[in-house]
């Protein structure tokens, strides 16, 4: 379906709603006026007869604001308050579907009409969210009910006849389902949760090869050495990870960070190589097994940082990764007048330094130039190169206006972008790991193979099981697969199926604590009438009042979430006429009172 026609007719309703900019506190509260439960109903009525499809549509119109608001910025405020107010209406109508509708709604895939008229790829509501950013609609109950499930493997991707994806409760192919032999499914290695683990428990043994190749430099850079086992495996290794990594290398950061790693150790690997085929008596032999080493370890503090990857499932990690991330970000200003001013004043030292003449042909004088500003920049200005060898007093005077802005204007001014980013994610630090969890989760599941090979056994896949795909049929190249991952991760595949069949299902034990750790809590359905007005027995009725009877007796002073989205007779200006109504009366009473004399009025006096 493409949803273009409903997205363009729920973001002219949005023009309607909002013909001008309001505080995003207006848009998001709970108790909020503009998006009351009348309107969440409005707009999905004017999605007629695909109210399914209304929180996908109003992500997208979204979509459309944000882009409109970065294309114009005289209405950068509107827009970007329209965009608000879509995501706050998607999350609230997603909260007033059916729960069994649930899956269908967060994973049913559409297709837009783009800006040029094509049509685009197809997806649905939970990764537009996630390619988008949008905190607010990806921290509700019912998002992360998905994603939770999509983590545990409780749901998986499974492709219809329309080649769409839905998410589909997973059923072990097993007649008993809580058997050991039911769970042994390679196909739940694909399981974002054991995915984990998996690569959690690899990284932490390649961290150890990698410490056994280095912790003897002088063994390691002797020209006649050969190759040991360690080398190896942490070059095999390497070769599994740039594989996987070089097809995702510029989607973010830690995939950079990740090539360059991957980067350094092969270049390692090939000097070493190239050492190796050089006479065993020769200078170069010895100067390429040098090399070759340090370059090895220069990968040490990549190495070590991708442990931020690995570990970023847990909570603590996850929020540093997003504060440092948008640090980052928000710091690419300083950056941009760093490497502008750079440029600049080495010109200028440049410049002076050629006046008498003699700059060397080497380019030594530049990266003198380069060493010495970056050296001033990190505290070490060295003012005597800069007064003897650019031509005094110029060279100094240019100098000193360099370490002025660089250091007292441009340091201060990144001090203050990383205090700025840090404040604004530590406020809303647990929405943004949401974001981020939900985001790293659809990633391990988008995967297209039905099969997950995780490095280093990728290498397996791609010169041993996929040259065979084009040999057989579908069934017999599925079959062989199972097959091989049987046997390939015999020892992973056993300890899921012993997790899923025997320690998910105790309840005693060493067996019952793991399961209390892991089990999600048991969801309520808070508006089942055993729940409302629970029966009572022989010793007692529970319900002697009606459950109706006290909500109606509760303050309206404030309307929760759940209130605001499944009531569509209450709204915030009936209580506040009500309120009014209550006020009047107090009024007229004591009015009354002091008109008949009746009132007392009570004064004491309190002395310290």
């Amino acid at each position: 379906m493409l949803a273009q026609t409903p997205s363009t007719r729920l973001r002219a309703l949005t023009l309607r709603l909002l013909p001008q900019e309001v505080e995003d506190e207006e848009i998001t509260s709970a108790s909020s006026s503009i998006v009351s439960p009348e309107v969440v109903e409005i707009f999905e009525e004017a999605g007629g007869d695909f109210r399914e499809a209304i929180p996908f549509c109003l992500l997208r119109a979204r979509k459309m604001f944000v882009e409109d608001a970065n294309a114009n910025p005289t209405d950068y405020g509107e827009n970007m308050c329209r965009a608000t107010a879509c995501e706050v209406l998607a999350r609230r109508s997603v909260h007033r579907m059916p729960p069994h509708r649930l899956q269908s709604v967060m994973s049913t895939r559409y297709r837009y009409r783009e800006r040029d008229g094509d049509a685009s790829a197809p997806t649905c509501a939970l990764e537009t969210a996630i390619d988008q950013h949008c905190t607010i609609f990806l921290s509700s109950s019912e998002a992360q009910m998905v994603v939770t499930m999509l983590w545990t493997g409780k749901w998986v991707q499974h492709n219809n006849e329309n080649d769409d994806i839905d998410y589909v409760e997973y059923v072990p192919p097993h007649d008993n389902p809580h058997s050991f032999w039911a769970h042994m499914d390679p196909s739940r290695l694909g399981v974002p949760r054991y995915q984990t683990w998996f690569r959690i428990i690899v990284w932490i043994f390649f961290l150890y090869v990698y410490s056994q190749t280095v912790q003897s430099p002088v063994d390691s850079v002797d020209p006649l050495r050969q190759f040991d086992a360690w080398e190896i495996i942490l070059y095999t290794m390497t070769f599994a990870f740039f594989l996987e990594e070089i097809v995702k290398i510029t989607k973010n950061f830690w995939n950079i960070v990740n090539f360059i790693t991957a980067a350094l150790l092969l270049t390692s690997l090939g000097l070493r190589i190239a050492g190796i085929n050089q006479p065993a008596d020769s200078k170069q032999r010895a100067h390429l097994h040098l090399l070759s080493f340090q370059f090895l370890a220069c990968a040490a503090p990549p190495i070590w940082l991708r442990l931020l990857v690995v570990l970023e499932g847990f909570k603590v990690v996850g929020v540093l990764q997003v504060v440092v991330f948008r640090m980052l970000r928000e710091s690419a200003i300083f950056f941009i007048l760093l490497a502008i001013m750079g440029v600049g004043f080495a010109q200028s030292l440049y410049a002076l330094d050629a006046a008498d003449g003699d700059t060397g042909d080497d380019g030594s004088s530049m990266w003198l130039i380069i060493n010495s500003l970056i050296q001033s920049l990190l505290g070490g200005a060295d003012f005597d190169t800069a007064s003897q060898r650019f031509g005094y007093p110029f060279g100094l005077i240019i100098f000193y206006f360099w370490n002025f802005f660089a250091i007292i204007i441009l340091v201060n001014v990144l001090i203050a972008l990383f205090g700025t980013a840090y404040s604004e994610v530590y406020d809303n630090a647990v929405d943004e790991f949401i974001t981020f969890f939900s985001g790293k989760t659809v990633d391990m599941i988008r995967a297209p193979d039905s099969f997950v090979y995780p490095a280093p056994f990728n290498l397996i896949e791609a010169f041993l099981v996929a040259p065979w795909e084009f040999c057989l049929t579908k069934s017999q190249y599925v079959a062989l697969n199972r097959f091989v991952m049987r046997i390939v991760f015999c020892v992973p595949l056993t300890m899921i199926a012993l997790f899923e069949s025997q320690i998910m299902h105790s309840h005693g034990g060493v067996g019952g604590m793991i399961h209390d750790y892991f089990a999600e809590p048991i969801p309520e359905d808070d508006e089942d009438p055993d729940v409302l007005d629970p029966k009572g027995d022989d010793e007692g009725e529970i319900s002697t009042v009606k459950f109706e009877d006290l909500a109606k007796r509760l303050p309206n002073y404030f309307l929760n979430e759940r209130q605001l989205t499944s009531s569509t007779t209450v709204s915030n200006s009936s209580l506040i006429l009500g309120e009014l109504k209550k006020m009047k009366g107090n009024l007229d009473t004591f009015e009354k009172q002091v008109r008949s004399g009746n009132l007392d009025v009570k004064v004491e006096e309190v002395s310290d």
